[in-house]
């Protein structure tokens, strides 16, 4: 009788509030939910979510989107926040993203298991993102293709200009893929601005089309549809372990890298859940879903172990990637905006 008696009070004092037995990201506002925006592949989001809903209790409402979209639909709904963590996708836009003051500050009590690497994203931050894996850029060719249309062995960023590609070489929009903008950034970081960008624009003429999402290449490399590919390398990988003949290259002038982050939002209406969640995402259990989910970057969290597919960070020209210059505001502004007047609307 006592507890039909708290029922019928509890109904009575919530009026016409709905139960949250599902939500959706325009409602998750509630104690025991969590909207999370996914910057990596659906497969990875949803393994993400299943257990971490198994392992808390908390009913997650996700949308998967590519790191640019997500930072600019973070940006616009600034004055009334949906999202409460952002979880995954490249640093850059987080990094912008904190400098703005879309995220809050947060230090982990994990933050002493996780590499060195993801606590500087941290700290360059000031502690408003964290990483949680690491990748390679590098790109990827079918090998089929390119015997059937007599292209040579591609080695280098150079070898992606060869005539025989003509139209046969895919990458993502650097506005909303962070693949992209880490192809952009490392470009210029290689061989300067003047003359990364004239590699772009000759680039531009073999390519045959600007995806949104930066892991798109690599499926139209393994289903035929585009001879190579530009993405990170981890991606291409995936598609080598469904059996698809793929070359993974890792450019012999060097390449950049990401560190894949994650942010709460600022005015997350679930702020305690999002802490939750980002103490749980940093452990090497929750880290170890990623390779069971066919994703195969380098894990942040020291006892992770390191997929043995993931492509070997120290057997890669790495260049010293300035992640806070390039993750700054006003310098991703200002090289997309130039990627976009000078490469992306030139005629073929």
């Amino acid at each position: 009788m006592k507890l039909k008696k708290n029922l019928v009070a509890a109904t009575m004092l919530a009026g016409s509030m709905t139960a949250l037995s599902f939500l959706s990201a325009g409602t998750a506002q509630a104690q025991g939910a969590l909207v999370m925006y996914c910057g990596v592949q659906e497969e990875w989001c949803r393994a993400m979510v299943g257990a971490f809903e198994r392992d808390t209790g908390v009913k997650v409402s996700m949308t998967r989107k590519s790191s640019g979209e997500i930072f600019a639909q973070i940006k616009a709904e600034s004055a009334n926040p949906r999202a409460d963590i952002w979880w995954g996708g490249t640093g850059d836009p987080h990094m912008q993203a904190a400098e703005e003051g879309l995220t809050v500050e947060y230090k982990s009590p994990k933050m002493s298991e996780l590499q060195d690497w993801a606590v500087r994203q941290w700290e360059q931050s000031k502690q408003r993102t964290v990483g949680i894996y690491s990748g390679a850029l590098g790109f990827g060719y079918n090998t089929e293709l390119a015997k059937t249309n007599n292209v040579p062995e591609l080695k280098c960023w150079a070898d992606l200009l060869k005539p025989e590609l003509k139209d046969e070489v895919q990458v993502a929009d650097p506005n909303s893929s962070g693949t992209a903008y880490t192809l952009l950034a490392t470009i210029v970081q290689i061989m300067g601005e003047d003359k990364g960008f004239e590699y772009l624009k000759a680039l531009h003429k073999n390519v045959n089309q600007y995806t949104k999402s930066g892991a798109a290449p690599a499926k139209a490399v393994a289903q035929g549809e585009t001879t190579a590919g530009i993405t990170f390398m981890h991606d291409m990988v995936t598609m080598v372990v469904d059996k698809a003949p793929i070359k993974v290259v890792a450019p012999c002038e060097g390449t950049g890298y990401e560190i894949g982050s994650m942010s709460i939002v600022k005015g997350a209406k679930n702020l305690e859940n999002a802490k939750k969640f980002y103490d749980w995402a940093l452990t090497a259990d929750a880290q170890k879903i990623g390779a069971e989910a066919k994703s195969y970057q380098v894990p942040s969290n020291k006892s992770t172990p390191v997929p043995p597919q993931a492509p070997k960070l120290t057997d890669i020209k790495l260049i010293n990637f300035d992640f806070a210059k390039y993750g700054s505001s006003e310098e991703r502004k200002r090289l997309l905006s130039k990627w976009d007047n000078e490469v992306k609307n030139l005629p073929k």
